[in-house]
């Protein structure tokens, strides 16, 4: 049996225990039209999703918690039932689009079946339609999840189903391979154990910072208890003019995207009359640990950095050097590999006391972060479905825990979108986000446009070894 790994069980307890949250992420592909009709395109794209293994499985939980959760086949599985259809209001603008998103992606997918959903949406503006393209976030993370949206743009035949289907297990038998699985841990701790010690002061240090990152956040209204209801909206920046910046002053686009959203924070916190400090905002960064061979695996492998924005500094220069340095200083704790050495740890642990804790620390009143920031590269040549050219990407990233706001980025092609997920109740002000991640990115591009550069950024040599990690 195909176990649930760490992560991917954390996505369905943490769902478990936060009765407003829905943890699928999604892919947002606007088009030119016309669309095709439903049964041209369930029949032209549903073969592709089926030649998924994991796209005809469901998820069993093991009796008890005695083990992680399985992937098996289901015995029910029905492609047609995956792919919905709906259409946008007039005047079918980009606002009724986000509008649409926001509720599709507040409701929970159904566990009694595979975790996908497949949305045509019409109705768009400008002879536009668009297809939603969602996921429960334990089958994969931003960057195995493209692999899903694929089987949209590939302009090959679908692939026949490379493998029969295995009758799902019942009770006993999971119960049965819990128990085999729990001895096989028990002999695999030594070799986690083992690799901690080869680098002891870097991975003890990367724990450390870890640990300091629970300690809470200055209080402010960008936190606190959430409901179901979703708001989404979208900023769009080009992509070249990041690129030039970043290279302007010495520093990564992934730099230039958490210096605009650190912005856009700022000025939400400024429009309620709260006085943002340098330990106002503390984001979770995802950084992909997938090695290069292992992009076509549905999974989550990331770890996590853990930076305070700088949302009390004004200028964006200023800003964009404050989060370069934090980020060299994240990255050369040793942060990101002690999460990946603790996922790992936890992947040899019995299951039901780690379950037991992600579900506790689920219930905790989580003070320490305050958004989850992802940024995943996306196709730099156009992408087409039946024909149809794909105008432009928007990604999605799930809310919980009362973080009210996140951010999710993704390129294509020459731009990219900044798309914010927030709580329909307590952030009705989260559009001056997007306004101020396209103002802070032009104001950048003006400064550089200028000429007058101020002193690039160092990167410190420690870094030259890093590479193996891409900022999620």
């Amino acid at each position: 049996m195909e176990r649930l790994g760490p992560l991917d069980a954390a996505f369905l307890a943490l769902e478990d225990s936060d009765r407003h949250a829905s943890l699928a992420i999604a892919s947002v592909a606007v088009l030119s039209g016309p669309a095709p009709g439903q049964e041209e395109y369930v029949a032209a794209i549903g073969p592709r999703f089926a030649a998924i293994r994991r796209a005809r499985q469901r998820v069993l939980r093991v009796p008890f918690d005695l083990g992680a959760p399985v992937w098996a086949d289901d015995p029910d599985f029905d492609v047609g039932y995956h792919f919905r259809r709906t259409a946008v209001p007039a005047p079918g603008d980009d606002e009724a689009l986000h509008r649409l998103v926001a509720r599709i992606m507040a409701q929970r997918l159904d566990r009694d079946r595979p975790l996908w959903e497949c949305w045509v949406i019409e109705g768009l503006a400008g002879d536009r339609w668009a297809v939603l393209t969602k996921l429960h976030h334990c089958m994969a993370d931003g960057v195995s999840g493209t692999r899903l949206y694929h089987a949209i743009f590939a302009d090959t035949p679908a692939a026949a189903p490379t493998a029969a289907m295995d009758p799902a297990p019942g009770p006993m038998g999971l119960v049965l391979d819990a128990v085999g699985d729990l001895a096989w841990k028990a002999v695999g701790q030594a070799g986690v154990f083992l690799d901690m010690v080869r680098s002891p002061m870097r991975l003890i240090r990367g724990a450390a910072e870890l640990a300091a990152a629970i300690r809470p956040t200055t209080p402010s209204s960008l936190s606190g208890s959430i409901g179901t209801a979703r708001r989404y909206h979208v900023a769009r920046v080009p992509l070249p003019a990041v690129v030039r910046v970043a290279k302007a002053y010495g520093t990564t686009v992934n730099d230039v995207v958490l210096t605009a959203i650190s912005a856009g924070l700022r000025a939400i916190l400024l429009s309620r009359g709260e006085r943002p400090d340098p330990h106002t905002v503390r984001t979770l960064v995802p950084v992909s640990v997938r090695a290069t061979g292992d992009l076509d695996e549905l999974d989550n492998r990331i770890s996590l950095l853990l930076p305070y924005l700088p949302v009390d500094i004004a200028d964006p220069v200023d800003a964009l050097a404050e989060v370069h340095r934090r980020l060299v200083r994240e990255k050369a704790t040793g942060e990101a590999e002690a999460g990946r050495a603790f996922t790992e740890l936890a992947a040899r642990e019995p299951f039901a006391p780690v379950s037991l804790a992600i579900r506790f620390a689920a219930r905790l009143p989580q003070r320490a972060i305050v958004t989850v920031t992802t940024n995943v590269p996306g196709p730099r040549a156009p992408l087409h479905v039946l024909g149809r050219k794909v105008l432009e990407l928007l990604p999605y990233v799930p809310i919980a825990v009362r973080l009210r706001l996140g951010v999710a980025v993704m390129t294509y092609c020459d731009e990219a979108v900044f798309a914010v997920t927030a709580d329909f109740a307590t952030m009705p002000d989260a559009p001056l986000v997007t306004d101020a991640i396209e103002r802070t990115v032009a104001e950048l591009v003006r400064v550089v446009d200028t000429g007058v550069v101020r002193p690039r950024a160092p990167r410190p040599a420690s870094l030259s070894g890093s590479s193996h990690q891409r900022d999620g």
